[in-house]
């Protein structure tokens, strides 16, 4: 099972997701799974993501996943499990850990890999884009054609596999790619929530405009990051 993908790097990438994202709260202390704060304030993505839809989407659905994940794990040895270990195995466990845990997991590195100050892509990750799908226009038009294909509600991924393959991919509801369920697994490095509470207030039903104004404030230094965790930690 873990042969599939590199099982230190991720637990390095979660560590990162706590390093960019979590400030050490009060509350919950008997738990490693901490609610993250903001680098950024709810209006600092407009006019690409409003400060509306910033309130609504961190304040109560991703606050709403962490307490029902909370809830579920209550008074069992997953208070302390870390999330690669629940997710590695996450077919043992119930609907509410699976996805609730997906829902808290995945919205923190959502709010990681946006940023209101956009640099360069930075040039190892731009190389690693271009060996896996040609060039970085490429890549992004099969990013947004696989986010626009989910059904309903679900996630879009930038992959990293074993040997360095870079692939996009797609899970429904709050499933992610280190899932033991998953179709295709690894470590992520970039992530577009699609579901409508990410977009509709500003966007309507025109997912594709959300997607395209995604880009505008992709956080591509953490992305890069990701990659070179997952390029010094994972098999060649």
């Amino acid at each position: 099972m873990k042969n599939t993908y590199c099982a230190k790097t991720i637990f390095l990438v979660l560590m990162l997701t706590t390093v960019f994202l979590v400030q050490g709260s009060a509350q919950n202390d008997k738990s490693v799974h901490q609610f993250p704060e903001l680098e950024y304030s709810l209006d600092a993505l407009e006019p690409y993501i409003d400060a509306e839809t910033m309130n609504l989407h961190y304040n109560k659905h991703h606050k709403g996943y962490h307490n029902k994940f909370l809830a579920a794990i209550d008074g069992t040895k997953l208070e302390t499990t870390p999330l690669n270990e629940i997710f590695y195995n996450i077919s043992k466990y119930d609907d509410n850990v699976r996805n609730n845990g997906g829902g808290f997991y995945n919205h923190m590195l959502y709010w990681e890999n946006l940023t209101p100050d956009q640099g360069k892509i930075p040039a190892d990750l731009k190389s690693a884009i271009d060996k896996s799908f040609g060039n970085i226009v490429a890549f992004k038009e099969k990013f947004n054609e696989v986010a626009s294909s989910v059904f309903g509600s679900g996630w879009a991924w930038l992959v990293y596999q074993p040997g360095g393959k870079l692939v996009v991919t797609s899970t429904s509801n709050q499933d992610n790619p280190l899932m033991d369920i998953s179709d295709v697994r690894g470590m992520p490095l970039l992530t577009i929530d699609v579901w409508e509470h990410a977009y509709y207030l500003k966007y309507q039903n025109k997912r594709g405009d959300y997607i395209s104004s995604f880009w505008s404030v992709v956080n591509w230094e953490v992305v890069a990051e990701r990659l070179k965790f997952a390029d010094e930690n994972c098999p060649k």
